[in-house]
């Protein structure tokens, strides 16, 4: 479905689209996007001995907020280039934007590629935004209940008996 077929085209410039949508995630079992809609963009530089990929990703991705736990829409604009060597096999160069191919081979399946690509540009830390208020998008009753259940206190919890023996080892300095 994400296939381009590179053989029949000429050396110099082409362009592909398509589209990835819930579809294409329910493909990948381990995916944490289950809902998103991206258009892709392929320019390919196509030459004797190899293919230079420049893949433009945009859309958008529903997913998980790390702190309340609903879901809210993320925005992802990227771009990442992938190069198409024809080698019979993986040179070793441990490279992850060289893919080989033989000379046998007529096209490019680009799925595996889009699927890494949309998600390595997730964040780490994955939270509502912030309003142009400064106030968080998250659910306000689920971080009132995330409060009451804290289970730290200040106050209570000055000294931790823990510790305890290893600060008087600290500040007995004999």
């Amino acid at each position: 479905m994400y296939v381009i077929p590179f053989k029949g085209l000429k050396v110099g410039n082409h362009n592909f689209n398509f589209e990835v949508n819930d579809e294409f995630f329910e493909k990948f079992e381990e995916s944490e996007i289950k809902e998103g809609k991206f258009s892709v963009t392929v320019d390919i530089d196509k030459r004797a001995t190899h293919l230079d990929l420049l893949i433009k990703i945009t859309g958008t991705a529903l997913i998980n907020c790390d702190r309340c736990l609903e879901i809210f829409p993320y925005r992802i604009n990227c771009e990442n280039r992938l190069i198409a060597k024809l080698e019979e096999e993986d040179s070793g160069n441990g490279n992850a934007d060289i893919i080989y191919y033989s000379a046998d081979e007529y096209e490019l399946d680009l799925g595996q590629h889009l699927y890494e690509f949309i998600h390595l540009a997730l964040p780490i830390r994955r939270v509502h935004p912030v309003d142009k208020n400064g106030k968080a998008g998250c659910n306000p009753e689920m971080i009132k209940k995330l409060n009451e259940l804290l289970i730290y206190d200040d106050k209570e919890n000055d000294t931790d008996p823990v510790w305890d023996g290893l600060k008087k080892l600290i500040n007995n300095k004999n």
